[in-house]
């Protein structure tokens, strides 16, 4: 993970200067594109600072290293939930959030609430045993 959190962490160093130099061309007019631009700089630090933390943590895979083979990249690369369809309600969730933006506040409501409700059965769905629904 060395190189993704350099890649990452590279981009504060480009995104926080093309903000400044974006507010110098709109003459500090356009503070939407500015605020959106050190808002991605912001992100970029973020997402390095924890790919380099879990570098850390991790150490050296196998796409790190110059000797490398590729049967040491085998096997088992995490846990996912194939048949789960918590991610498909969070979906409905997030448009009818949309949709509450679009139409009316009171649809935003509901759909933070599915959202909730998607969200807690994401995270709880294993802790009742394997694929218990």
């Amino acid at each position: 993970m060395i190189v993704e959190s350099r890649i990452f962490g590279l981009g504060v160093f480009f995104f926080v200067p093309v903000s400044v130099i974006y507010g110098f061309l709109t003459n500090w007019s356009e503070w939407v594109g500015i605020l959106g631009i050190l808002l991605v700089g912001g992100l970029a630090g973020m997402i390095g600072a924890y790919l380099g933390f879990t570098g850390k943590r991790v150490g050296m895979r196998p796409e790190d290293r110059n000797d490398a083979e590729i049967h040491e990249g085998a096997g088992e690369q995490g846990h996912f939930s194939p048949w789960s369809w918590w991610p498909l309600v969070l979906g409905l969730a997030c448009a009818a959030g949309f949709l509450g933006l679009a139409v009316g506040v009171w649809i935003l409501y509901i759909g933070g609430l599915l959202a909730v409700v998607a969200l807690v059965g994401w995270v709880y769905e294993y802790s009742r045993g394997d694929h218990a629904h």
